[in-house]
């Protein structure tokens, strides 16, 4: 009878590339979500007039979720370049001196700044940290390691909500980049990927070309496949979630949804889909199919949004979080990333990708800003940016190939 293979034991390396991955991504979590939760009170602070606060709001992600595609792409060449851990802890202390900065803003103008800033940083930290644990870890276990990794980040939102409500929110930033910087103190210990060391030995093989992502067609459909994959997660966060006052308003409720609730319920739900869709990936030994399952969640949890959300602002912020846990597959979604790409281009792609999602928000919320104020109105105006967001994740999703247990030590 064939005998079920040994799997390989974790070391102390192996569960602190974990540690500081998913530690790292909790502060990335708490800063990206942190403006959107003092949005209104700084705004307002400093000088923004009630009718500018959704424009100037608007400007500001747009500034943020710009940089985060700049600076996906320049943390992802270095980390095929120079190693997975000089990008990881040099986001990390970028992202946490720019938060910091966000705290002594006194204008619109130097808010955006930071704001650019910290975007850049933020954009480096999840993929080098994701990288770093598929690389490190055995391929049987790996999907738990990213999956921790997402998980624990996620809970950083949460975290942001609280702190955001009880401090003012020039504290709430000034916090964020002090945790970010504690996290250096856990550099002592990480070791770099044994593939990418490997890698980075063969002299004749290019490393962190991000236009060999483009230059060969099946390499491209790939690439552009998994970032459509994650574009509905960020049309949730970005969208439903960060401007469900307006949309909440105009399904009818008399009393307009506070942000401030909505997002933490919803990154709730995040963290509990990751870890679900994590787990089930696991289960069924498959990527796609725990994909799927998200996905066809998320649709229902849309629906529900757009229908029942109107009747109370219970059911509305219960649809939030149901649409937070159907999204929740942001860790099968960066596992996937990682798996489809060979060693000298597998942190250019992993780390391009989720800021490419990410920064799809900037075309969803100016197409969502030009049509809300047409015939469709604020709420058909979402409707309307989300549908081809769907459709065109489920076509995206049937063309990937199936990567669970992949052998990661090739090259492209």
């Amino acid at each position: 009878m064939p005998t079920t293979p040994t799997r390989q034991p974790l070391t102390r390396a192996m569960r602190l590339a974990v540690l500081v991955a998913a530690l790292g991504y909790f502060v990335d979590i708490y800063d990206l979500l942190l403006f959107g939760i003092v949005r209104r009170p700084s705004l307002i602070d400093l000088g923004v007039t009630k009718e500018h606060l959704l424009g100037q709001g608007l400007f500001l992600d747009n500034m943020q979720m710009g940089a985060m595609l700049l600076g996906g792409i320049l943390w992802g060449v270095l980390g095929d370049k120079r190693g997975r851990l000089s990008v990881l802890f040099g986001s990390i202390v970028l992202y946490s001196l720019a938060n910091i900065a966000n705290g002594f803003v006194t204008s619109v103008p130097q808010y955006a700044v930071a704001r650019f800033v910290a975007g850049i940083g933020l954009a480096g930290e999840l993929g080098a940290g994701i990288t770093l644990v598929s690389e490190s870890l055995p391929k049987e276990s790996r999907g738990y390691g990213t999956t921790i990794v997402a998980t624990v980040g996620i809970t950083g939102a949460i975290v942001a909500a609280i702190v955001g409500k009880l401090t003012n929110w020039r504290t709430s930033y000034f916090i964020g980049g002090g945790l970010g910087l504690a996290l250096l103190l856990l550099r002592v210990g990480v070791v770099e990927s044994g593939m990418f060391a490997k890698a980075s030995s063969e002299g004749d093989v290019a490393r962190g070309d991000f236009f060999a992502l483009l230059r060969s067609p099946d390499r491209l459909r790939r690439y552009v496949s998994v970032i459509l994959v994650g574009v509905p997660i960020w049309y949730v966060v970005g969208v439903l979630i960060k401007f469900s006052d307006a949309i909440g308003g105009s399904l009818g409720l008399t009393k307009a949804p506070d942000p401030a609730t909505a997002i933490p319920l919803c990154y709730a739900g995040l963290a509990l889909g990751d870890l679900a869709s994590g787990t089930l990936s696991q289960i069924l030994r498959s990527r796609r199919r725990a994909v799927l399952v998200f996905l066809l969640i998320t649709l229902v949890a849309i629906t529900v949004y757009f229908t029942a959300g109107g009747s109370s602002l219970t059911a509305f912020y219960a649809a939030c979080m149901l649409a937070g846990f159907g999204s929740g597959y942001w860790a099968v979604f960066m596992t996937t990333a990682a798996e489809q790409f060979g060693t000298n281009l597998r942190a250019t792609a992993t780390t391009t990708a989720p800021n490419f999602v990410r920064g799809a928000t900037v075309p969803l919320t100016l197409s969502f800003a030009a049509l809300k104020g047409g015939s469709l109105g604020i709420s058909g105006a979402a409707i309307a940016v989300g549908v081809p967001c769907l459709l065109l994740a489920f076509l995206a999703l049937a063309s990937l190939k199936e990567t669970y247990g992949k052998d990661l030590d090739f090259t492209e």
